[in-house]
């Protein structure tokens, strides 16, 4: 029997602090970045009975949907890839013909219908499909080949990141007034390929290159194998930012306002 469609329903819902797909890790707890999260599952649907037994196991797989993708691609640039792409299949990437994801956390505590989780990779509002309990002795399986991503760790030439005192100064004020911590998004593309790409937004300026993360600028030039960071800079002019003649609500508004104060030449 081959079925046309399928009909699922949310079991859930996760509160994660991740809004932006820029914040969220590309694999989870991976990257360094480590963070609380709460998955509520729906009232009246029996799930407390289905929760039995689960507090026993440290971490779960979440079978969850991609609600933000409505379209999908056969072949994707993931970021260890280069400049090749590669079938969607051979990949995590959230573009795919079902927008099904699968994750592994750590499970904390159970309370009634919500789960007390850590280190997950979902945006906030994800929602979640089926949970599984994690079973070392049949998920895991280190000595496996990984395909084209071990030939991309073999052969990666990674650049290092040198940052100016400037540079420094205006991301550190950043980590804490700006709703994107750009270092954590830019610096892992500049590590592997500062050059400009087509699926990169990074361009040539007389003096250097310029990558855009949203709507932040890193201004930076290469030195054989490193990538030095000169200074960061808004993507919007001073007078847009502060006269907004459009009456738009910009990205990270309060921020821009914030470090155009500061720095005023900035752009």
């Amino acid at each position: 029997m081959i079925l046309e469609s399928l009909t699922l329903q949310p079991i859930g819902y996760i509160s994660s602090p991740y809004t932006d797909k820029y914040d969220a890790p590309r694999q989870p707890g991976v990257e360094g970045k480590h963070n609380e999260s709460i998955i509520t599952l729906l009232p009246h649907c029996n799930f407390e009975q289905a929760l039995q037994d689960l507090e026993g196991f440290d971490r779960i797989w979440l079978v969850s949907w991609f609600h933000r993708n409505s379209t999908w691609k056969p072949k994707v640039l993931p970021p260890r890839s280069g400049r090749t792409k590669r079938g969607v299949f051979a990949t995590r990437s959230p573009h795919r013909p079902n927008p099904i994801g699968l994750s592994v956390c750590t499970l904390q505590k159970i309370n009634g219908l919500k789960l007390f989780v850590n280190d997950v990779d979902l945006l906030d509002g994800t929602p979640i499909l089926d949970i599984k309990p994690y079973l070392p002795y049949s998920d895991s399986f280190p000595g496996s080949r990984s395909g084209w991503i071990g030939e991309a760790e073999e052969t990666a030439l990674e650049y290092e990141i040198m940052v100016s005192e400037l540079a420094q100064t205006q991301l550190d004020w950043l980590a804490g007034n700006s709703e994107l911590q750009l270092a954590d998004i830019a610096f892992p593309i500049l590590r592997r390929d500062p050059f400009p790409y087509s699926s990169r937004r990074i361009t040539i300026l007389e003096d250097g290159y310029v990558i855009a993360i949203k709507s932040w600028r890193i201004l930076f030039r290469i030195d054989d194998k490193q990538v030095i960071i000169d200074r960061i800079a808004s993507g919007y002019s001073s007078e847009y930012v502060f006269l907004n003649p459009e009456k738009q609500i910009l990205n990270d508004h309060s921020a821009h306002i914030g470090f155009y104060k500061i720095w005023k030449n900035s752009k």
